[in-house]
């Protein structure tokens, strides 16, 4: 209804009104020019003009938070007084939904319906294209969508046409792709875009026009202005017909493209809450490279010829000198045979086996027909049998990477039973990417191959750069970071959860999950994500405040919405209004439309896979239901006109004048899907949604106990003598950036412990000078491998054979064979060393520091089992001593025993501790601990410890932060 009085008011507003001009002047096509500066060859081409004439095309998008809404105006004035055809076409990307399409004729509105498709209905081929790829060399295809109307003589056609999609990120950025080929020159050219996200936008830049056509200019397109104010980024494009003539006089100009990222901390990830539905933007960063296993599948049949294999080979090259140490691979080639190059095994990626990788490519020839299931069964089975292997890591990514470029002509043909002996040969084990080159290639083939194999497919048209595709696509996947990603919420608060078990993430790219809230007046949402990195078990867990994520949400809408509404009205067009307001409307619910859209992809994935007509049956319902909801033109509906007999016909859609459908039949906002009781998309969407989707209502800590063996504050240093039922504190006053040694046990654990001191000024009154605090503590490991880690207020840095950076933040967890890092977001962070180890370290931050207050942290041995007799350090020398107190010599009794934490009536008391055969004099104290949360009674040695501790504290003062002591300490 908004866009239907939306489009009434433009055919009614003054810019707009159908007006007859009898004289076939200038006036006709509306220039932003005075007809005197218009070159002479464009006023030739625009008077040889039979087809009616683009006077305006105005194209608006709003992104927010990577979700695009775009709108598109495009005004037709037929010229010559006989009634002509008019075609409205315009290339939108294959990942967005159509979601709204009207056109004005002759004063009269014509508003569009979605419906669905009626079964056994054939889709008419002579003028609807479902994939249109020959106009533009971009990595993602893209649709055309296409409707063919008369305009009477002397009068005007205006279509409005709405879009969605959810930018993927690839490669570590965001592409926003916009196609400008009106096909002709346009009087009035112009692009709006806005840009506004919850996370700091960084490096947007405009991209050079990118078409089919390789040109040698790389500038900004002309007339392009970037502004940003606030977080809020404007982009505008309006080329006069003049420059459009200097780009392309055919009125091919090319894609738009805007390429920007966003700023993210480590950890959970983002998250943005509105009207009842979430969406989680999880992209983490920091982590170690997981080793891959991958088996190159490339097709030599006699089609690949020429170019196809020149590029394709050039790619491969490359893609080998980007092969790392640690990767495995192989390669086989099919066309009438299937030829192995190295028939055994996948060989590491030496420099030797590189160069003869090479050799073997090289000497591809093309020949013969196209065996693609005796390729996908060979490359299976070698992958397969090297997984089997004993000798092989379980702690890498299995992939194939099958590329074709025609259908299959060898052997099996059957598509359905290639997909079967697919399944067969795979077995769950590894994944499948799969590429298409050219125009004979079985797409869907390769697409439900994929799907079915938990890998993606591209497709690279005939005029395409195969070469720098290829290198594109495999940049995408050739990092994996994590593999086995599980994303769960708090049990009963989430509902309808769209995939969240993930095989695979890729450096560069970002897994998005989106849900329902079904405790709406829950304060907060426990959010978990459980992975595996190499040898080690991620953990990262928080809990994200519901109504503070609603109001920022809220707040970033507005203002795009501010943003969208001023751009229209400095332009000061109706239509620009219009379509600023329409874009507005339907961004303030963004968040359920990226969960509408989301949940229509996964049940158009989930219908490809099904395996029985009954399945498929229940996943096309679902699916059909929410793109009537959303509105959303896909492969399941169609799109009609309101009139008496057929004017359009959509890019997916036959005309049915006659098809009703009453509103009351559509399912309302909170019926969108049938309700289940475990939460999940209704009916078997995937095999994975089923299984996820549910987390505890608080953080998972493991309990363990801590002693109060410990070094906290300024730093207060706290000795628990467990047999001698004693307790002994002292200070160690030292210097800013003094590394003081806490645990030494290099040569028998393996373990050692230092913690570096920061300054702050003592407040006024203070009988100290300055106070100190530990910035970082360090833990070394020496066993089996040499593995530090580094703890700070902010982050733990654990750098062994591969660096993982977790944020202190959040809640999160690395597990190994025998080393644990757990971070409790914004309390502590425990090491666990070979079970019977362990260490915790309290977080104190500040909100608002005062200058005598520092972030730091405080260190307690949690448990010392493990930990040698030998063991020294500031507190390391204590733990298997016992100790005894004597009292002064002037007292004619022994010292009564101690007094209940609290009472401070003996504090002052004064006595001897007896360590190591020697004699200490000691007083009476009252120290906090555990973060000030516990009072403990002790004997305090004075003096920097002066004769408690072997030597003088000096001794303990180390060369940098992860000195072992050690003479072969790097």
């Amino acid at each position: 209804m908004l866009l239907l009085l939306l489009v009434l008011l433009l055919s009614c507003s003054p810019g707009f009104r159908l007006q007859e001009d009898p004289d076939p002047d200038w006036g006709d096509f509306d220039l932003d020019l005075e007809p005197r500066r218009v070159p002479r060859q464009v006023k030739t081409i625009l008077l040889k003009e039979n087809k009616p004439h683009i006077q305006e095309l105005s194209i608006k998008t709003s992104v927010i938070s990577r979700y695009a809404f775009t709108a598109v105006f495009c005004s037709m004035l037929n010229r010559h007084a006989a009634a002509a055809e008019a075609v409205f076409q315009i290339q939108i990307p294959a990942a967005a939904y159509v979601s709204n399409f009207t056109m004005i004729i002759g004063g009269r509105v014509y508003q569009s319906e979605v419906r669905p498709k009626e079964k056994g209905a054939k889709p008419r081929n002579d003028k609807a294209k479902n994939r249109e790829s020959s106009d533009t060399s971009s990595e993602s295809e893209v649709e055309l969508f296409r409707t063919t109307v008369s305009i009477p003589g002397r009068n005007r056609a205006v279509f409005l046409l709405m879009y969605e999609e959810l930018l993927q990120r690839r490669l570590g950025s965001y592409e926003l792709v916009t196609s400008l080929r009106p096909l002709q020159l346009v009087s009035r050219l112009s692009l709006d875009v806005t840009i506004v996200d919850h996370a700091p936008i960084l490096d947007l830049e405009v991209l050079p026009l990118r078409s089919e056509k390789v040109t040698a200019k790389s500038e900004v397109p002309i007339t392009t202005a970037v502004t940003n104010e606030n977080n809020v980024w404007k982009v505008t494009f309006s080329p006069n017909i003049v420059q459009q003539a200097k780009i392309s006089t055919s009125g091919v100009l090319g894609d738009f493209v805007i390429r920007y990222d966003v700023q993210r901390d480590a950890g959970i990830g983002d998250i943005q809450v509105l009207n009842g539905h979430f969406v989680h933007y999880f992209a983490p960063k920091d982590l170690p490279v997981v080793p891959k296993n991958v088996v190159f599948v490339i097709d030599s049949s006699a089609s690949m010829l020429g170019k196809k294999m020149r590029q394709t080979k050039d790619a491969l090259f490359t893609i080998l000198r980007d092969l790392r140490p640690a990767d495995h691979f192989n390669f086989i080639s099919f066309s009438n045979r299937v030829k192995v190059w190295q028939p055994d095994a996948l060989v590491p990626a030496t420099p030797l086996n590189i160069r003869d990788a090479k050799k073997f490519i090289y000497t591809l020839i093309p020949n013969g027909g196209t065996n693609i299931d005796g390729a996908i069964q060979t490359g299976s089975a070698l992958l397969r049998d090297y997984l089997s292997d004993p000798n092989t890591g379980p702690n890498s990514v299995s992939l194939i990477i099958f590329l074709t470029d025609g259908r299959p002509t060898i052997g099996e043909t059957q598509s359905a039973s290639i997909l079967g002996n697919t399944r067969s040969a795979v077995q769950e084990k590894f994944c499948i990417f799969t590429i298409g080159i050219g125009n004979d290639v079985d797409y869907r083939l390769l697409e439900r191959m994929a799907l079915e194999n938990c890998g993606m497919t591209r497709r690279i048209s005939e005029e395409a750069d195969a070469s720098a595709m290829l290198k594109g696509f495999y940049n995408e996947i050739g990092t994996p970071l994590l593999s086995d990603i599980r994303v769960n919420y708090t049990q009963n608060s989430v509902g309808y959860v769209t995939q969240s078990l993930f095989t695979n993430y890729f450096n560069g790219s970002e897994i998005v999950v989106a849900g329902k809230l079904t405790d709406r007046s829950a304060e907060s949402l426990h959010v978990q994500v459980t992975a595996s990195n190499n040898d080690r078990l991620i953990t990262m867990e928080t809990d994200v405040p519901l109504r503070r994520l609603q109001a920022e949400t809220e707040r970033h809408v507005k203002a795009a919405t501010a943003a969208v509404d001023a751009g229209a009205k400095a332009v000061g067009s109706g239509v620009t209004e219009g379509l600023g307001s329409s874009l507005g409307s339907v961004a303030a619910d963004f968040v359920r439309r990226v969960w509408g859209f989301l949940s229509v992809k996964e049940g158009l994935r989930a219908r490809l896979r099904s395996r029985s007509s009954r399945e498929r049956e229940e996943l096309t319902q679902q699916a059909t239901n929410l793109s009537l909801t959303f509105r959303f033109l896909t492969p399941l509906t169609h799109m009609v006109l309101d009139r008496p007999r057929p004017l359009s016909q959509a890019s997916m859609a036959p005309p049915t004048p006659d098809a009703a459908s009453p509103a009351n039949e559509l399912p309302a906002a909170d019926d969108e899907l049938p309700q289940k009781p475990d939460g999940n998309l209704g009916g078997p969407v995937s095999s994975l949604s089923s299984r996820t989707g549910k987390a505890e209502s608080g953080p998972v800590r493991k309990s363990i106990t801590i002693s109060k063996t410990s070094a906290d504050g300024d730093p207060h240093f706290v000795v628990e003598f467990p047999l001698s039922k004693l307790t002994v504190c002292f200070n160690i006053n030292g210097e800013p950036g003094d590394v003081l040694r806490l645990v030494s046990d290099h040569q028998y654990s393996g373990v050692t412990v230092n913690g570096r001191l920061v300054g702050a000024p003592a407040p006024p009154g203070s009988h100290k000078k300055q106070r100190t605090y530990f910035s970082s503590v360090a833990v070394v490991m020496d066993r089996p491998r040499r593995t530090y880690i580094e703890v700070t207020p902010t982050k733990v840095i654990l750098d062994g054979r591969d660096r993982i950076v977790l944020p202190c933040h959040a809640t999160a967890a690395v597990e190994g064979d025998q080393l644990s890092v757990a971070v409790v977001g914004g309390a502590n962070v425990t090491v666990t060393v070979g079970g019977n180890i362990s260490f915790v370290i309290l977080l104190h931050r500040y909100k608002n520091a005062s200058p005598y207050q520092r972030d730091h942290l405080g260190f307690y041995i949690g448990n010392s089992a493990g930990l040698s007799p030998r063991c020294h350090g500031l507190l390391g020398q204590f733990l298997y001593e016992e100790v005894g107190v004597a009292p002064l010599p002037a007292l004619p009794a022994p010292l009564p025993a101690l007094p209940a934490p609290g009472d401070a009536g003996d504090l002052n008391q004064s006595a001897f501790l007896k360590v190591k055969e020697r004699s200490v004099p000691v007083v009476r104290k009252s120290r906090r601990i555990y973060g000030g949360k516990q009072s403990v009674d002790c004997w305090f040695a004075r003096n920097n410890a002066e004769k408690l501790i072997d030597g003088w504290y000096k001794d303990y003062v180390t060369a940098h932060l992860f000195d072992t002591g050690n003479t072969n300490n790097a």
